[in-house]
């Protein structure tokens, strides 16, 4: 059996390895555009700040990694359309097209960076940040920019900005909503954050739309909002992604935004074709319906999944539902959350409440300097079934974000979680864990009180 993958990053990294594993004997083809494969846009972050050493450690593997495996790896190779009735792809290289037959393909084409309708995107140090050759620039710049606005303040926008800034680059950051990582954080969190920045020095402007961007003998010079004019000689756009599927149209199913349409087995309208990543939908659970959610961890399973049902039978692996869970560090904060948040709570069909709280971490008699932790949580107002949570803390409490996801997908109650059994150690935490006085406190018992000894 001929697989064909196409596109080299999350998705198709996994599904490559799944097929080495389950499929031994299948002839494996990998197409990626761009001249490296496998590269790991998630680290960008890393390598502005200097803990990664190169963008060569951003790499799953390498072309002759894949290569010692028996995998034919075909760089600087772009799959420009797809045959399904003759099994073919057309490949555009510099030495021009060719078609080539698959008997499976598995498709990962990813997303690209939205490209903002205003003049002057192509102006000298205007940059977007997803790839390697982005990643390159951005950081080369970084040696010489003494002021930048970053537009948009996504999870993206916000990374850059936090490494300009510990680059000593007076940065602004520029948002179209009214505040900053509204798709991961509620109100409560968020404020906090952006008191934070602009102690720091950072120009917070949400609530402002970008017109142009202008420059000076072909350099950026400022950004212009609806609201004020920004001087900067480096621009970061980072205002959200679009799948990269213009070339599939008419080809595999597309919904109205240029999402891939797959069943539960990761199929898409077309026999023998795959699709994986950020390019597709995924189950949510809170909801259970359909969303783009675009995180490395689901792309990643996603590819699992393409890749075990093209090795079987016939297809009997099913996507599992994800809660979209994230984490991420900002200065001094560390946060995460899972499952519905404001923005999208009114989705769910049962009523949901929220609770906000905040609780010590540990027993004061640890001398913490910084011992709070904040905590909210989204429930069935009827079913009390919880559906999302969000905590942040300046200790690194990211991880228990994990335990709230296994949550939300078992289907816990607020009772079942107040009574879940977690370890006590002084080192750690208190007699009830602070997840426990989360629920606790949302069912309004007194046991998760600031008032208890510990």
């Amino acid at each position: 059996m001929k697989v064909i993958v196409v596109g080299s990053s999350h998705a198709g990294y996994e599904a490559v390895q799944t097929l080495l594993k389950d499929l031994p004997e299948a002839e494996i083809h990998l197409y990626e555009k761009g001249p490296t494969v496998s590269f790991l846009s998630c680290g960008i972050q890393s390598y502005l700040k200097d803990i990664s050493n190169s963008l060569d450690e951003l790499h799953y593997a390498t072309e002759s990694s894949y290569e010692e495996q028996g995998v034919k790896v075909h760089t600087n190779s772009e799959v420009t359309s797809v045959d399904p009735e003759a099994k073919t792809i057309t490949v555009k290289t510099a030495d021009g097209e060719t078609e080539t037959s698959y008997d499976r393909l598995v498709l990962t084409p990813g997303a690209k960076p939205f490209a903002l309708p205003v003049d002057g995107t192509d102006l000298e140090h205007v940059y977007y940040l997803r790839g390697r050759e982005w990643a390159d620039q951005a950081k080369t710049r970084m040696a010489s920019a003494k002021k930048a606005v970053v537009v948009g303040a996504g999870y993206i926008g916000i990374e850059v900005m936090e490494a300009f800034v510990k680059a000593g680059i007076e940065t602004t950051v520029v948002d179209t909503l009214d505040r900053i990582l509204p798709t991961y954080l509620d109100e409560e969190f968020t404020n906090v954050l952006k008191e934070d920045l602009e102690k720091r020095g950072v120009g917070v402007r949400t609530g402002e739309m970008v017109k142009e961007i202008v420059g000076k003998d072909g350099a950026v010079t400022k950004v212009i909002t609806d609201k004020g004019e920004y001087e900067a000689d480096t621009v970061v756009v980072a205002a959200g992604i679009r799948p990269a599927t213009e070339w599939l149209k008419g080809i595999v199913n597309l919904d109205e935004k240029g999402m891939i349409e797959v069943d539960e087995y990761m199929q898409t309208s077309q026999a023998d074709i795959y699709a994986a990543g950020d390019a597709t939908k995924i189950p949510y659970t809170p909801t259970q319906a359909k969303a783009h959610i675009a995180l490395a961890t689901n792309a990643r399973r996603q590819g699992i999944v393409a890749a075990k049902n093209i090795a079987s039978e016939k297809p009997s692996m099913k996507m599992n539902s994800v809660q979209g869970t994230s984490g991420l560090a900002l200065f001094d904060y560390y946060f995460a959350g899972t499952g519905v948040k404001a923005i999208d709570a009114d989705q769910c069909e049962e009523e949901l409440l929220s609770h906000y709280v905040e609780e010590k971490i540990r027993p004061d008699f640890m001398h913490d300097q910084e011992n709070t932790i904040m905590m909210k949580v989204y429930y069935g107002k009827d079913s009390h079934i919880i559906k999302g949570a969000q905590l942040m803390s300046k200790q690194n409490i990211v991880a228990s974000i994990n335990t709230l996801a296994v949550v939300i997908e078992a289907g816990w109650t607020l009772e079942k979680l107040s009574r879940a059994d977690f370890f006590f150690q002084p080192e750690y935490n208190r007699p009830w864990n602070y997840l426990n006085v989360l629920a606790l406190d949302a069912l309004d018992n007194p046991y998760g009180s600031d008032k208890m000894l510990f």
